[in-house]
């Protein structure tokens, strides 16, 4: 029974690795660009559910508005930080986003207070229990919220011509825009739900942990990055079992490897693993 808990947990936990990562990998792909300030937008997704949420008492209005502001914000990032440096070599945009991380963790602090904030009433607490396991509703939806997106993309990308536009846009930009495909209409789109998924990811965390604090997405983004690498850097399907894998292997490992390292440094020693072995991640190409 320990077992299937700490399985569940896992999946929990990879399902909001998974809501970030995918964000990350979604514009490494488009752009070849680490989106470091990724983290910043899946904090302020943590902020604004919680203040949404205490002032009308709906988590749904408190997600969209959420998804709104901060996809909105992954827009502007695109266009006033990335788009000038585009021609530049890729570490100027990676310089770019870092300090640009650093900037928005000091804003949150100066606006909200270095102490974080909580939910007045924490919705979705109910416990589920099937089988002699417990799950926190709020648990089940993250989950839930992971799948759906995931799908959604898949549909978006497999189905529709705005999604063939999109997988033109990756693979052949140039051959794309001589076609007639809006390049930089596929990358605001790229940016807006990739940072709507960051902010879907704050929202739940910050429900998960009752918690939402200037650098809380510090360690989220470190993982992150660990992650797409260890799926293949622009693989969606690589990035999404890398998540769900590294949730689960943190999960056993708090148990089992808790007395010797901590659940962060287990993150870390998987991938250090895995990359001696497979130094294009689990699913990239040589």
């Amino acid at each position: 029974m320990l077992f299937l808990e700490l399985f569940l947990q896992g999946l929990v936990q990879g399902s909001i690795y998974a809501l970030i990562a995918i964000g990350l990998t979604l514009v490494y792909g488009l752009l070849r660009v680490l989106h470091v300030a990724h983290a910043g937008l899946f904090t302020l997704g943590g902020y604004l559910g919680v203040l949404v949420t205490n002032a009308s008492g709906s988590l749904a209005l408190a997600m969209l508005v959420a998804i709104a502001v901060v996809g909105s914000l992954g827009m502007a990032i695109y266009r006033l930080c990335y788009q000038p440096l585009l021609e530049k070599p890729p570490f100027v945009a990676l310089i770019a986003s870092i300090g640009l991380f650093i900037a928005m963790e000091e804003l949150y602090r100066l606006i909200f207070g270095p102490y974080g904030m909580s939910y007045v009433q924490p919705p979705l607490q109910d416990v589920i229990v099937f089988a002699g396991l417990s799950l926190k509703l709020a648990e089940l939806t993250t989950m839930a919220i992971a799948l759906a997106a995931v799908v959604g993309l898949a549909l978006l990308a497999g189905r529709t011509r705005l999604g063939l536009a999109w997988r033109a846009s990756v693979t052949v930009p140039q051959m794309a825009a001589s076609f007639g495909i809006d390049i930089v209409r596929i990358r605001y789109l790229n940016f807006f739900i990739a940072s709507g998924l960051a902010a879907v990811a704050g929202v739940m965390v910050a429900l998960l942990n009752n918690l939402v604090e200037p650098t809380m997405g510090s360690v989220p983004s470190y993982k992150a990055l660990a992650i797409i690498v260890l799926g293949g850097l622009g693989n969606v399907r690589g990035t999404l079992l890398a998540a769900l894998a590294l949730g689960v292997i943190e999960s056993y490992g708090t148990i089992y490897l808790g007395q010797l390292l901590d659940r962060d440094a287990i993150a870390f020693a998987f991938l250090i693993a895995v990359l001696m072995v497979r130094p294009q991640g689990l699913f990239g190409k040589r």
